[in-house]
């Protein structure tokens, strides 16, 4: 059987509940009003919100091999468009069959609306391929935009942690050359994220560029890091106690944001939290509860 799963370890629901879950079983269940139709591959465009920009070619290859000798067995599963159809799941199939020179393929034909298309498109390259850590973050914001959810939403819908969500939501702060490096794996989402601590962030690009070169593991660029930071001209400050420290630490993973907290020797002192633009700010804003709207 042809099938562009890689794993069989069980799935968690999203947001789409029960339907989610039928959708990406290995035998789709076929109601009354549904059948099993050859559509002409010519007529069919993926999914416009597919967070994947690139496809291992040669799995691709693979299962054109496959598609070849033995035909496509699992159809894909597709809504009606203005003009001919786009795929909500099966994307690798639709490739491999026109790589494998095929005219048609089987396929089940459903009623989905834009907020559905877009979530299947993130669970199912979630649940089935590994993103890149960028591609994964700009899934989240795409959810996160598109449909008006908040990081807690996105979190619950995904089965993530917010934490988790907030980690990868910081790379897109990244600058463009540091971005290009993740997005061709140079750089590891470990790496990169180390990489936002830097309190100078001019120089992002050009540590990026050496901790990729050298091949520097995370441990190493987290010293790097610090030793740049201590480099740079400050006003007379309080020591930061290791306390403190920490605190900086396990706030900026909460917030998924850079935090600097300053005290003076009287106890006294004050607390920032930096944004890049105000849907991070919003964002940011949403974590500690606040409503401006009330």
């Amino acid at each position: 059987m042809v099938r562009d799963s890689k794993s069989k370890e069980p799935r968690k629901k999203g947001g789409l509940g029960r339907g989610i879950e039928a959708l990406f079983e290995d035998e789709p269940q076929i109601n009354e009003a549904e059948e099993i139709k050859e559509l002409d591959l010519a007529a069919i465009r993926p999914n416009p919100y597919q967070p994947r920009k690139t496809f291992d070619d040669k799995s691709l290859k693979e299962l054109a091999d496959s598609i070849k000798e033995n035909g496509v067995f699992q159809p894909i599963i597709v809504r009606k468009a203005i003009n001919g159809y786009e795929i909500i799941a099966g994307e690798r199939r639709f490739r491999a069959s026109k790589l494998a020179k095929k005219t048609t393929i089987p396929a089940i034909i459903r009623k989905f609306d834009e907020s559905q298309m877009m979530e299947v498109a993130v669970l199912e390259n979630l649940q089935r391929e590994d993103l890149t850590p960028l591609e994964e973050a700009q899934a989240y914001e795409m959810l996160q935009k598109n449909l008006g959810l908040t990081q807690e939403e996105v979190s619950k819908r995904m089965g993530k942690s917010r934490p988790y969500i907030a980690n990868y939501l910081r790379l897109l702060t990244l600058p463009s050359k540091t971005k290009r490096l993740l997005q061709r794996g140079e750089l590891s989402m470990g790496q990169a994220r180390t990489l936002l601590g830097l309190k100078d962030k001019d120089r992002i690009d050009e540590v990026a560029k050496r901790v990729a070169k050298e091949g520097i593991p995370v441990r190493k660029v987290e010293a790097l890091v610090a030793s740049i930071n201590a480099k740079k001209p400050r006003k007379k400050t309080v020591q930061k106690s290791a306390f403190i420290r920490a605190s900086e630490s396990q706030l900026a993973d909460k917030f998924g944001a850079t935090v600097n907290i300053s005290e003076n020797k009287k106890g006294k002192g004050h607390l920032s939290i930096d944004f890049s633009s105000i849907d991070e700010l919003n964002r940011i804003l949403d974590i500690l509860g606040v409503d401006l709207d009330d």
